[in-house]
């Protein structure tokens, strides 16, 4: 069994502060290590079988294949399907590819791209690979997702029908990294299924980690063709997209035009020609089939390249290989949107040589805690995370003077394993300038703040996308930036990225933790009349008694809106009160409980405003501070998803229970750590700690 996700979110945030996650140093996917079980299968003379992406039916998933055909699907090792298998032969090329029999284009279309920048590819296909030396029949591939890059581990078994490969084949028959490849991108959609039908922008994002923009082609500028220029002289990646088609249907309709209906491509350069003494604006496009072309202006057999310069002819390569050239504005009114994912802000700033410096924030939107949903409500709104941006002073490049200084990503991450069950929602944010009377403030902005500051920027609208992202120039100051969904109460993971070319701090304003404001009361040596009704002939309760006592007892005068306490949590009760370690409340010990929770009960009644005899994740939140506990977005979060029914709300039972726990564990840890920032245990100590507590 493995460890619980929140043991594996200390460990994660742990290793981020180690330099984990980068590019050079990949957290684990799936926590599979591929030296460790490369030495293994050497060791024990093994091929690889990776039971996390098993060769099975399950792997390619429903939808790629009709039923018939999945049952003749075999997996086959490359040895398996040629004598003389090859990882790379001669250098990686986008002609080195066709698409098989899945839809996705948008992710060759990227591969297609990756090609021309040899460092990036280079780091995603980790190209010293081999079926020689060393050979275990395990591969592996590196991708960025959503924050980190990840190191994916795959076996070599291919699905094959009739000794042919079902998806991505090479046109050099012994030739492997791109089926390879496509099974590593596979694994980390799902199956293969996952990747039928998506966004070129995905894979860009995946393959790179940098900023990334998506043009509308209809609404273009003058400045796309530089901004295509500087893209195509720099370490970019393009893609673009052809409209049309039945939405949610594809059915690659291929036009009277060459081009294909609802159909990724990618961008591979772009130049300007002289044509009859006049400059014409070129864009030369890759079809991820390896065949299929625009035949129109400026294709393969044009009669327009027998009217440029001489030094112009050398553009024109008549061949059917799936790529071709079209004018600027055929480009423009063919293809729908655009998409450009690089290593250098500057190339989508329209900036000189600004140093671009970059913050990372992991958050979560949460039902009843922080997904508040847009403005549009601005008591829901500003329980939404909050975070607090100061732009230093800084001295620009006097080119620069009108350029954009600060750029914001928001980037949504569903928890669902496979891609197509992953639901997008509309996402956006805002961005307020904070006054200077309240620039000292560390805590979360109320709804009060929003009702009375404007929105100085936000991105153009909310969008059903994986990322939206905008430009801003702002002066240096104190800014305070909202991420959201659309609507309230849908949740998700995002990743929120500001770019800046100032010094820039940015902080959550929900804090860390738990912060303790004050005590729960202290105990006395008065006397308890309700134990003695309720104690053994030893002077001691369990907790069966315990129950009967709370029950009877602790709702006087109070509708009660539940069945009471459960023999579970009385039994947690008494391990957290439980001083001699019995399993019985001595007189003194259950004193101490049934105080606490009176004083707790009271707090409860009070703060329950809806008068609904249950909390709202809201009202938790504060009555946790009247209680003496203030906790972060992420914490409160988690006492929400522990704590709370399948709507929301908190009982009084649970409430208890949670703040005692609270204060227990805030304790324990306070005595083990003699009041420094960390403790030391033994496995032995952790398990009695944690398992009676």
């Amino acid at each position: 069994m493995p460890a619980p996700g929140v043991c594996l979110n200390i460990l994660s945030e742990r290793n981020v502060k180690d330099g984990q996650g980068l590019a050079n140093n990949p957290e684990k996917f799936l926590d599979q290590d591929f030296q460790q079980l490369k030495q293994f299968c050497l060791k024990e003379r093994l091929r690889f079988r990776d039971n996390l992406f098993p060769p099975e039916l399950k792997s390619i998933g429903l939808g790629p294949l009709k039923r018939d055909d999945l049952w003749k699907v075999v997996w086959k090792r490359p040895y398996e399907l040629v004598p003389n298998p090859v990882y790379i032969a001669q250098g990686t090329s986008r002609f080195d590819f066709i698409q098989g029999r899945l839809g996705n284009c948008w992710f060759l279309a990227s591969v297609g791209a990756l090609t021309f920048q040899k460092r990036i590819m280079k780091q995603v296909i980790q190209d010293d690979q081999t079926f020689s030396v060393d050979y275990a029949g395990i591969f592996h591939f590196r991708f960025w997702r959503f924050g980190s890059w990840v190191d994916v581990v795959i076996d070599d078994k291919l699905p094959t029908i009739d000794n042919q490969l079902v998806f991505v084949q090479s046109k050099t028959p012994n030739e492997f990294w791109p089926a390879l490849l496509e099974k590593a991108y596979a694994k980390v959609c799902g199956s293969y299924a996952d990747m039928d039908a998506g966004n070129i922008s995905e894979a860009l994002m995946d393959f790179t980690g940098g900023p990334h923009m998506t043009i509308k082609l209809s609404q273009a500028s003058d400045k796309l063709w530089d901004i295509m220029r500087r893209a195509g002289k720099s370490e970019s990646l393009m893609g673009c997209g052809t409209p049309g088609g039945q939405a949610g249907v594809l059915q690659n309709t291929v036009l009277p035009n060459g081009l294909v209906e609802m159909h990724a491509y990618t961008v591979t350069g772009v130049t300007e020609v002289v044509c009859k003494g006049r400059p014409v604006k070129l864009v030369r496009i890759f079809n991820p089939w390896g065949s299929g072309e625009w035949n129109r202006d400026w294709s393969d057999r044009s009669p327009l390249w027998e009217l440029v310069r001489p030094e112009d002819q050398k553009y024109n390569d008549v061949l059917d290989n799936g790529e071709f050239w079209m004018s600027m504005e055929d480009f423009c009114r063919n293809f729908s949107e655009m998409d450009i994912c690089c290593s250098d802000v500057n190339v989508l700033a329209g900036s000189q040589s600004s140093s671009w410096k970059t913050e990372v924030h992991k958050g979560q939107w949460v039902m009843g805690t922080t997904a508040g949903g847009c403005s549009n409500d601005i008591d829901s709104f500003s329980k939404n995370p909050q975070y607090r941006v100061t732009l230093k002073e800084t001295v620009e490049d006097p080119r620069d003077k009108s350029s954009a200084n600060l750029l914001v990503s928001l980037i949504q991450k569903s928890h669902k394993r496979n891609r197509h069950l992953a639901t997008n929602f509309h996402i956006g944010f805002n961005i307020y300038e904070v006054p200077a009377h309240l620039k000292d403030q560390k805590e979360k902005f109320p709804a009060s703040f929003f009702r009375n500051v404007r929105v100085v920027g936000k991105n153009e609208s909310f969008l059903n996308a994986r990322e939206v992202m905008e430009f801003f120039r702002f002066k240096a100051g104190d800014y305070l930036i909202v991420p959201s969904t659309f609507q309230p109460n849908e949740a998700s993971s995002f990743l929120l990225t500001v770019y800046s070319k100032t010094e820039t701090i940015i902080e959550d304003t929900s804090g860390y933790g738990i912060t303790r404001t004050k005590m729960i009361p202290r105990d006395n040596d008065e006397s308890f009349q309700l134990f003695l009704q309720y104690a053994d002939k030893y002077g001691e309760v369990d907790a069966e008694r315990l129950q009967k006592l709370l029950n009877e007892n602790l709702h006087a005068g109070r509708s009660q809106k539940t069945t009471g306490f459960s023999v579970d949590l009385c039994k947690s009760l008494v391990a957290l009160m439980d001083l001699s370690v019995t399993g019985r409340l001595s007189e003194f010990e259950c004193l101490r409980l049934w105080k606490r929770a009176v004083f707790l009960k009271d707090i409860f009644y009070d703060m329950d405003v809806s008068h609904t005899g249950s909390l709202s994740v809201n009202e938790l939140r504060n009555a946790l501070k009247v209680a003496g506990f203030v906790l972060s977005d992420g914490m409160l979060n988690l006492m929400a998803l522990r704590y709370a029914d399948s709507n929301g709300e908190i009982s009084l039972e649970n409430f208890i229970v949670l703040v005692l726990r609270m204060d227990c564990m805030a304790k324990t840890f306070k005595r083990l750590s003699a009041g420094g920032p960390n403790m030391m245990l033994g496995e032995n100590e952790w398990m009695h700690l944690t398992l009676y507590s």
